[in-house]
């Protein structure tokens, strides 16, 4: 299908942008890699009369450490992720998210601002940013709002952006020593939307307990789910298979699933259940590597 007729606005500058979805309102789309918009207006499922087009706008994008924390500009592309040393070496999870999210046609094209902004629960990154215990950065005319991650996701496709904010950068506490991170999708097919996937990321003590647990989880309920009391279950705790066993059934308890044709919800709570526990398996491990 074709899209309905809309206006096409390029700002080349934050405050531009801003001025014109506060002018704009309700009718105006921030378009940036466009690999979620541009369907559903294809299909008619969104037919916004304005599309506001952030490509243009200089310093949006890049990956960068300062400050102690990753910082990603909101038009860094998917393909950025997935080849950027710092990423691989220091960000494992966020290296996992990236390889597994689409295909490499679309890598090349979508943002993480956009993946992020759209606030879809079956898209990777929500679930690998709430293990990372993230924040995002907000422009809109009154100025810079920095959002926890653990409040961005308000419902299904909606984020605690306001009509007149753009997302700027996410940012991601750099890691102490000896932490580690693992994202586990199941997938019908390269490219699709996880059946469900779970994200985890740890720090091991020197007395070998957790001192920070941090789990995610994809496309189980209206929104991305942190799984609060599997990782209470797990922090403190040396990450034994018992201690490990525990956490993956709390993160199961913890998912909402539908039932769809990908599984069953009791299909999907135990899929939630195996692939928290090879996730948190993985990032210990992981941990264990990095001093």
């Amino acid at each position: 299908m074709i899209p309905a007729a809309f206006e096409y606005h390029t700002p080349s500058t934050i405050g531009e942008a801003t001025a014109l979805l506060a002018k704009l309102g309700d009718d105006a789309k921030v378009l940036s890699g466009g690999q979620s918009l541009i369907p559903l207006m294809k299909l008619r499922l969104a037919s916004p009369a304005h599309l506001v087009d952030i490509n243009g706008i200089p310093g949006l994008s890049g990956i960068r450490e300062a400050d102690g924390f990753l910082r990603i500009g909101a038009l860094t592309r998917e393909s950025e992720l997935e080849e950027s040393e710092v990423v691989r070496s220091r960000y494992p999870l966020l290296h996992d998210t990236s390889k597994v999210i689409a295909d490499p046609l679309v890598r090349n094209l979508a943002t993480v601002g956009g993946n992020l902004a759209h606030g879809d629960p079956a898209n990777d990154h929500p679930a690998t940013m709430l293990a990372l215990g993230a924040e995002i950065v907000a422009v809109g005319p009154k100025g810079e709002r920095r959002v926890p991650i653990a409040s961005f996701f308000t419902g299904p496709f909606a984020t605690s952006l306001r009509p007149d904010e753009i997302l700027v950068e996410i940012r991601i506490p750099s890691p102490p020593a000896r932490s580690g991170g693992a994202y586990l999708k199941l997938e019908r097919k390269v490219g699709d939307f996880a059946t469900a996937a779970v994200a985890a990321q740890v720090t091991i003590g020197a007395n070998g307990a957790c001192e920070h647990v941090g789990i995610g989880l994809t496309n189980v309920g209206l929104t991305p789910i942190k799984a609060t009391k599997a990782e209470a279950a797990l922090k403190g705790k040396a990450p034994d298979e018992a201690a490990i066993k525990r956490a993956a059934e709390l993160a199961a308890e913890a998912s909402e699933p539908s039932a769809d044709l990908r599984g069953s919800v009791e299909y999907k709570k135990d899929l939630v259940r195996v692939l928290t526990a090879r996730a948190l398996r993985k990032a210990v491990e992981r941990a264990g590597s990095r001093r």
